[in-house]
């Protein structure tokens, strides 16, 4: 019923339907459940490539044991609900993954996306995730790589912190247009090479127009987020 617990059948029918290649809303509607309850079934349970129903209903099992042992304790010692903050973890981290991160990197990043505080050591990652140094330092790397996390050294502890910037978003998004840019340029001197007139000429012609339109607008688009950031953009004309 709406708002119960799934059932081994209902994550059957979710694990049919992602091999069918529905859609949440579509699976939700056929459970007649929330689009948020399946989301969360399957973020938590191995994502939409992955889920299966035998270990999906296993490993809800395994919580609710482990969440029993522990007196059913949710709320954590910074007076969240600490199941409501591991639910958000496990979607925030499958939604990374679909941009294309590998998932050690997407935990790495979800971990310095919740974390209160100005970062996270390396150690305190390692700690969080329960992960080998090695797999931390080799997240973080991509990570830097793609500018998304900045090092930091902290002085009282002789320790790097990784840190996520404000305008983390706005430079990676820099980075994706100049990436647009660069195919632009790529595809039109391909159409050159080949011939514009040949059928390769000319889908390679197509797609430098459209590499060039999207460069264009992400650049118009970051212009127009970065004015609404400045002072002089909260002041009453």
């Amino acid at each position: 019923m709406p708002g119960g617990r799934l059932t081994h059948e209902d994550r059957t029918r979710i694990a049919e339907g992602l091999a069918e290649g529905l859609s949440y809303t579509e699976i939700a509607a056929r459970l007649d459940r929330p689009v948020s309850t399946v989301t969360r079934e399957v973020a938590r349970n191995g994502g939409p490539t992955g889920y299966l129903a035998d270990a999906a209903e296993h490993a809800t099992r395994g919580r609710a044991r482990r969440r029993r042992a522990r007196g059913d304790a949710t709320v954590g010692a910074d007076g969240r609900d600490s199941e409501a903050v591991r639910e958000l973890a496990e979607q925030f981290t499958e939604s990374l993954t679909q941009t294309g991160l590998s998932r050690m990197t997407a935990r790495v990043l979800t971990s310095l996306f919740l974390a209160d505080g100005d970062g996270l050591t390396a150690a305190e990652l390692v700690r969080r995730l329960g992960v080998s140094p090695a797999s931390v330092s080799k997240a973080i790397g991509e990570l830097e790589q793609q500018e998304l996390v900045r090092r930091e050294r902290d002085p009282r502890r002789r320790r790097d912190r990784y840190v996520i910037d404000a305008d983390v978003w706005f430079r990676a998004w820099l980075e994706s247009a100049r990436q647009n840019a660069m195919l632009a340029g790529l595809a039109r001197r391909g159409a050159a090479v080949l011939g514009a007139g040949t059928p390769a000429g000319a889908r390679l012609e197509d797609a430098g127009r459209f590499f060039d339109h999207t460069f264009r607008t992400m650049i118009d688009a970051a212009e127009q987020w970065r004015a609404t950031q400045t002072p002089q953009a909260a002041k009453p004309g």
